[in-house]
């Protein structure tokens, strides 16, 4: 079984970035892909607008920021809030992306290996092989190089993973 939204990723070392943002903007990256497939360019504005607007740090977003100042930024028309693993794949189902926040720190696993350290990303699909869970991410690219999308295993993963959605408060979605 699986599960994928078509979005256009976007690099967090993009050259429209402003440099000192760039190690820290993967917050600011996911929230204007979403926000750009969700709405259009007109509310995404870019990253470097979002990295202020939503309160980003130079060690990054913290997840009470993002849901608070997002919220504030969208309106009541619409839900920023944390979501449980199934309520994200519920989003996704519903064509809706994801924030995802794997974050070893401030989860005190610091033991853990899991994909990655401390970064936000696009929470764009999921796949179940052989009775596993994969969740499907854009990885908001690198230092020269796009993003790209990525298959992790969410076993691996599971205790430094939050997730963030955004849905509407009526039933009525557009997409």
């Amino acid at each position: 079984m699986k599960k994928l939204i078509q979005l256009q990723g976007f690099s967090q070392y993009d050259d429209g970035i402003q440099p000192p943002y760039r190690n820290s903007a993967c917050g600011p990256t996911t929230i204007y892909v979403i926000l750009k497939y969700l709405f259009g360019q007109d509310i995404a504005k870019d990253v470097n607008t979002l990295y202020r607007l939503l309160g980003t740090t130079k060690i990054g977003l913290f997840r009470w920021k993002l849901i608070k100042n997002l919220q504030h930024y969208l309106g009541t028309d619409y839900i920023v809030k944390k979501c449980s693993l199934k309520q994200a794949l519920k989003q996704i189902d519903e064509g809706r992306p994801v924030a995802a926040k794997f974050d070893k720190y401030f989860t005190f696993h610091w033991k853990t290996k899991p994909t990655f350290k401390y970064h936000w990303v696009p929470l764009i699909g999921y796949e179940i092989l052989d009775g596993e869970l994969f969740l499907i991410v854009h990885d908001n690219g690198g230092i020269n190089r796009e993003s790209q999308i990525r298959k992790v295993p969410y076993g691996k993963n599971y205790k430094v993973l939050s997730f963030v959605k955004i849905e509407p408060r009526n039933s009525e979605w557009g997409i």
